[in-house]
């Protein structure tokens, strides 16, 4: 008899109804291009719960969120703002919602740690350590 791994419990998460239903989007349209993250940006807006109104969720990550989180592995502490993919630059350390760490971000509060796959299929855990909206 095999044992099944099961599968981390991820933290609670939270967003807007307007940015549910933009990254809801997104992800549909994204599917045939990005399919790991896009399927993973999708399980995320169906799990997650939703306010009305943004004002709702300080100390939530949201999009255009500055996010200052920590890699559980490796320690190293980044300081980061969540966008649609139009709008990242590397080089501004503006992160796309449709990359695995920014798909994993969305939603998350002030001490939150979250579990997730990369596309080389490592597990990486984030702790998000502060966020200004």
């Amino acid at each position: 008899m095999s044992k099944k791994k099961a599968e981390p419990l991820l933290p609670p998460i939270t967003v807007t109804a307007d940015d549910m239903r933009r990254l809801s989007a997104l992800a549909d349209s994204s599917e045939t291009v990005f399919p790991r993250v896009a399927h993973f940006l999708a399980r995320e807006m169906e799990r997650a719960s939703q306010v009305g109104d943004a004002c709702c969720l300080n100390g939530t990550v949201r999009m255009g969120s500055q996010v200052r989180y920590c890699d559980d592995k490796t320690g190293e502490v980044r300081d980061v703002v969540l966008v649609y993919p139009h709008e990242a630059d590397i080089t501004l350390r503006r992160i796309s919602v449709l990359t695995p760490v920014g798909a994993a971000l969305i939603g998350l509060s002030v001490g939150q740690t979250i579990k997730f796959k990369t596309p080389g299929h490592q597990t990486r855990s984030l702790t998000v350590l502060g966020v200004s909206n």
